[in-house]
């Protein structure tokens, strides 16, 4: 089944009316709650200057600011499909880049945040050579760079092969509507090979030289709960980077769905969507803002201070 009859048959079904307003407001409540914990989590680091000083807090507070970005872009998508099925093709089109590009991120965010766990505990004293502020903003400023070029060609793309009016026109704001020329489906698949392979060697690397040298670390007894502790971190980057990676066969994913489940492919659809798109950005949260101790520490503080704020009188 091709592209363009998957896409056919998706926007063919459609819920009832109490269905559209009860899914849309369970996804509208579960994006402000995981928003308004990252707005926490950005908050308490940029009150602390502690947080500046150390890479490995400033590529979880990027990728805590990437996920909330994507999950609006992609809420929104979502909430405008249902409300009026068709948008103008321009509105579409910038959407539809900004989540895409933002989904892109996350997974080469996680990967460097797995490498400088890696460097932390296998070469510890290298940590402060290999691991500065001002290549952390270099890392984060090429990976927004090439994921955004990525994002763009699909655009020049359309520019140079659908007539202009295309932008003028109202379409049903779907990836495969806008980016369907061949040039673009195979460059997602080539570049999605790519980001899989090279993203899960580098973190399965990470993983296993961490678990050597929490083992080893257990022996001599020396750093053990250090290096078990960035081995659990690597473990719940690896489960959060499998549901992300869901996103790359979200194609195929479609088609399945539709084969096993075609009287019921909406609601089966709208639970694929909150695991591939929703769930990963609230795993972020739990991995650094509640298992990370200095972290935690400093997010009470700020919990406990604006809890009595909220409390005392004037």
């Amino acid at each position: 089944m091709n592209s363009s009859s998957y896409n056919f048959n998706v926007t063919s079904y459609r819920d009832c009316q109490g269905t559209v307003v009860a899914k849309n407001v369970f996804l509208l409540a579960l994006g402000l709650t995981i928003n308004y914990i990252n707005c926490t989590l950005i908050n308490t680091f940029r009150k602390h200057q502690i947080f500046y000083l150390n890479p490995r807090y400033i590529l979880f507070i990027h990728l805590v600011l990437n996920d909330m970005i994507q999950l609006t872009a992609t809420i929104s998508l979502f909430f405008l499909s249902y409300v009026f099925y068709k948008i103008q093709a321009t509105l579409c089109c910038l959407i539809i880049s900004l989540a895409i590009f933002t989904t892109l991120n996350t997974p080469l965010n996680l990967a460097a945040m797995a490498v400088e766990c890696y460097i932390a505990v296998c070469l510890p004293l290298r940590h402060t050579e290999l691991c500065t502020i001002r290549r952390t903003y270099i890392l984060i400023g090429w990976i927004w760079t090439m994921n955004i070029i990525s994002a763009l060609s699909d655009v020049f793309i359309v520019l140079a092969t659908q007539p202009l009016q295309l932008f003028r026109s109202t379409i049903f704001c779907e990836r495969n509507n806008l980016f369907r020329h061949p040039v673009s489906v195979k460059k997602r698949e080539v570049s999605y090979i790519i980001y899989l392979i090279g993203v899960w060697f580098t973190l399965l690397y990470t993983y296993f030289k961490i678990f050597l040298a929490a083992k080893a670390a257990k022996v001599s007894k020396s750093g053990d709960r250090d290096a078990k502790k960035a081995s659990k971190t690597i473990l719940l980057h690896g489960f959060q980077l499998l549901l992300c990676m869901l996103t790359y066969l979200n194609h195929v994913i479609g088609n399945a769905l539709l084969n096993l489940f075609p009287k019921h492919f909406v609601h089966v659809f709208f639970v694929s969507y909150i695991i591939i798109q929703v769930l990963p950005r609230f795993i972020s949260p739990i991995v650094y803002g509640l298992r990370d101790k200095t972290f935690r520490q400093h997010l009470k503080k700020h919990l406990i201070w604006k809890r009595r704020s909220t409390i005392t009188p004037w």
